[in-house]
């Protein structure tokens, strides 16, 4: 099947762009759009902005009409686009319709309400079609992104060997009475409690780390004073060779 000719198209347009354009003019010139200096003191040039209406307006609509039935369109920008366009293309229509009452009712201004609607019109159209040019853009980068490559597979690693188990506490304090018991550095009479806070913190003494106040209150459930007590001999202890 050959493909359609599009000069057809080009006839069908032409009439409806000079009615379009000419409406939504006239319905600008109603509602306050006119003539402008857009650069006062650069360039002695006038604009009318009238032409913003039939230039956002349709253009959009046709932008928007395009997005819809283009063939490989993303779903989401498709939705997007196809409730655009219908909401564009019955703005325009209900432009032409709202021109002609009131041009045909001989009016020089158009009513408060038409007059918000249609001042709104460019800044509308330019969120719509920014919108839609993000979402076709978005979608479209995302679907030809490079997919993520895959995660090595891990090399199966040798079993560490088991550390040596650390001496418990009771060999360590053994090992400190026996130093106290021998060459003459004996402590006669080492009272229990003593005993017990060699055996708890021979881990520290062992490596010449002296226990605080606090942790010797909180270990052995004694007053300040005792705790000074039995730190003054953890010290001599720790300070063992």
């Amino acid at each position: 099947m050959t493909a359609p000719r599009r000069w057809p198209l080009a006839l069908i347009a032409l009439p409806a762009a000079v009615a379009i354009w000419s409406g939504w003019v006239g319905l600008g010139s109603m509602c306050g759009f006119g003539l402008v200096q857009p650069l006062p003191g650069i360039v002695a040039w006038h604009l009318d902005t009238a032409i913003t209406l039939p230039i956002g307006v349709e253009a959009y609509g046709a932008y928007a009409l395009g997005a819809w039935l283009l063939p490989g369109t993303p779903e989401r920008a498709r939705r997007f686009a196809r409730r655009s366009a219908i909401g564009a293309l019955t703005l325009g229509a209900l432009g032409q319709v709202v021109y002609h009452l009131l041009a045909a009712a001989h009016a020089n201004r158009a009513p408060w309400p038409v007059v918000v609607l249609v001042a709104c019109l460019p800044v509308v159209t330019l969120g719509f079609g920014a919108a839609l040019t993000h979402l076709l853009r978005a979608e479209i980068q995302a679907g030809t992104a490079v997919p993520a490559v895959p995660a090595a597979v891990p090399v199966p690693q040798p079993e560490a060997e088991p550390a040596p188990e650390a001496p418990s506490a009771d060999a360590e304090f053994d090992r400190l009475l026996n130093w106290l018991t021998s060459d003459g550095n004996a402590v006669p009479d080492v009272p229990e409690l003593y005993q017990e806070a060699a055996a708890m913190f021979a881990a520290d003494l062992t490596v010449g780390r002296l226990p605080g106040i606090r942790a010797i209150r909180e270990g052995l459930r004694v007053g300040q004073d005792k705790a000074t007590q039995v730190q003054a001999y953890l010290r001599t202890l720790a300070s063992t060779p």
